[in-house]
């Protein structure tokens, strides 16, 4: 998953522009970087800090649930055991074993619902963009955002790859 030149053609193209674009919408690339770094420092991991908010000295992310380690464990071993796919697009809930597969089920129904919000902090330096946990949740179809990989999980080397990415 964190690996930006075993993503799909696809994939790669769509986090180039959604970096891209996210960049230019809080005030640049630099910007988005020096955040990325600020959530990197957060321990044991960015999306369990309490106050929901992370900020560098020209961006801020804000979210709305605290989520909790047994949920951020769930979500971590999925990443692992998908560390190096050549399909970013898989479905977290193809796993036979039905205690793991119950477990993910909480997780996503614990996380579906958050969405993180980046913005400058100055008005001037653009809109900010925001994004959510899952591309897709269905019935039997549950996909993770490259996106959302990318800023909590993936490390600054990926985002800069992203950034660079010609197609």
């Amino acid at each position: 998953m964190c690996n930006f030149n075993k993503q799909s053609e696809d994939t790669k193209a769509l986090i180039h522009l959604f970096m891209q674009k996210a960049a230019q919408n809080v005030g640049g690339t630099n910007f988005l970087l020096a955040l990325i770094e600020a959530m990197k420092t957060k321990r044991p991991n960015p999306l369990m800090y309490k106050e929901c908010q992370i900020s560098s000295n020209n961006t801020i992310i804000k979210w709305n649930k605290v989520v909790f380690k047994d949920k951020v464990d769930v979500l971590e071993e999925i990443l692992v055991g998908h560390k190096s796919s050549e399909n970013p697009d898989f479905n977290i809930l193809n796993i036979e074993n039905a205690k793991k597969k119950k477990a993910i089920l909480n997780m996503v129904k614990t996380l579906a619902p958050i969405e993180f919000i980046v913005t400058p902090q100055n008005p001037n330096d653009g809109g900010g963009f925001n994004f959510k946990v899952f591309d897709t949740v269905e019935d039997d179809n549950v996909k993770i955002n490259p996106i959302f990989v990318a800023m909590f999980f993936c490390s600054t080397e990926f985002t800069k790859k992203a950034l660079k990415y010609e197609f």
